[in-house]
């Protein structure tokens, strides 16, 4: 009996790892999607448009969850005069990460 609560607990395991890479490649797509978006609100284009998009992808690692995404853009918003509410942010944030999944689960 304990075999087969051992091979469903690996298959939890397992599956709970390919879930949270999944979610991991899915974040850091919809980061770089938003850094992109972003930066062509902020006017860059070019390789000024890619490096603002990674800088966004490497403040998701200050801490866990998006806000630390989220603070980043709004304040170089801000800073740049870029009048946009946090609602629409927030729902670009939303719309690139559910495509980002999509795109994910599709490369397998």
């Amino acid at each position: 009996m304990s075999n087969g609560f051992e091979k469903r607990k690996k298959g939890f395991e397992e599956k709970f790892a390919h879930d949270s890479e999944l979610l991991f490649k899915a974040t850091a797509r919809r980061n770089k999607k938003l850094g992109e978006w972003v930066a062509s609100l902020l006017g860059l284009e070019g390789e000024a448009a890619e490096e603002y998009a990674k800088s966004v992808v490497l403040a998701d690692l200050e801490e866990v969850g998006d806000e630390d995404v989220f603070r980043k853009v709004r304040a170089d918003l801000d800073a740049k005069g870029v009048d946009i509410s946090d609602h629409r942010i927030r729902h670009h944030m939303e719309e690139f990460l559910e495509e980002a999944i999509a795109e994910v689960k599709k490369e397998g």
